[in-house]
């Protein structure tokens, strides 16, 4: 049953067509060396027909490109590829690139509700019949075609989806300690070390640069919080929740990071 596999949640890049690496509009920052328009393919996407592999991939943090790193589609590439639009390419079909990369931007977003909603179906198995509900209505759209996908009112689901992840989140942090509503906050550059934040709300909070050594982040709900280039050397996130790999992977941590089960500790930290 989909609702109980997240195998494709997670970018399969040899079965796309380089979608993030043309859909999206890249600003030139820290993050990107260069400036792109939406829907024109980066300078570094290889320009063979059927190639869509990044000249640079082994490189890009050198070349400027440390926002390509750690960019999760969660697993939409390969959706819009081989299913919505049945392993047609955009260079095959020009045509059809205009509406492939629409339907890109709304699948991206409907594979992360399905990340979500998976991993609040581990944490709370009181919600177990609301979550799954949750789980069947977005996988069912993300199996519309692609004209039902672009009229798909993304706003008001996730709207309802948000509120069921929230309930989730209050019932998971509820059995431990509860900590700080810091939800929304600029704490962007903040000196947190050794801050206690277990079973805090951070969701969407912006901790980019934050010092964050040595702060206890145990049960912290990390939704959508913005940690890049957040300094988590020593970091106690055991049972926080919510926590994506690419978050972990936009940070800074080293050896004596402690993680949050099943992530991975980025090759960079372990250098540190």
């Amino acid at each position: 049953m989909p609702e109980e596999r997240d195998d494709g949640l997670h970018a399969d890049c040899a079965r796309c067509f380089g979608l993030c690496c043309v859909a999206p509009a890249l600003t030139a920052s820290a993050d990107f060396a260069i400036d792109k328009p939406a829907g024109q393919p980066c300078p570094n996407l290889a320009a063979g027909a059927g190639d869509f592999r990044c000249r640079i991939h082994s490189r890009l943090r050198q070349e400027g490109f440390p926002g390509c790193t750690v960019y999760d589609c969660f697993g939409a590439g390969q959706k819009v590829a081989q299913a919505t639009f049945g392993g047609r390419d955009w260079r095959q079909a020009p045509g059809t690139a205009p509406r492939m990369f629409a339907v890109f931007a709304v699948m991206r977003q409907l594979h992360e509700l399905l990340w979500y909603l998976t991993e609040a179906l581990r944490l709370v198995p009181a919600l177990d019949a609301e979550l799954r509900g949750a789980l069947r209505a977005t996988v069912r759209l993300t199996d519309l075609d692609a004209e039902a996908i672009l009229a798909v009112d993304l706003a008001a689901h996730r709207r309802a989806v948000n509120t069921l992840l929230r309930e989730a989140s209050r019932r998971a942090r509820g059995s431990a300690r509860r900590g700080p509503d810091r939800s929304g906050a600029d704490l962007a550059g903040k000196d947190l070390r050794r801050a206690d934040l277990r079973g805090a709300n951070l969701r969407g909070t912006h901790l980019t640069g934050a010092d964050l050594r040595d702060a206890d982040l145990r049960g912290a709900d990390l939704t959508g919080a913005d940690l890049r280039g957040a300094d988590l050397a020593g970091a106690d996130l055991r049972g926080s929740i919510f926590v994506t790999q690419a978050q972990l992977d936009s940070a800074r941590g080293d050896r004596t990071t402690r993680l949050p089960d099943a992530r991975t500790r980025p090759a960079p930290w372990v250098v540190r």
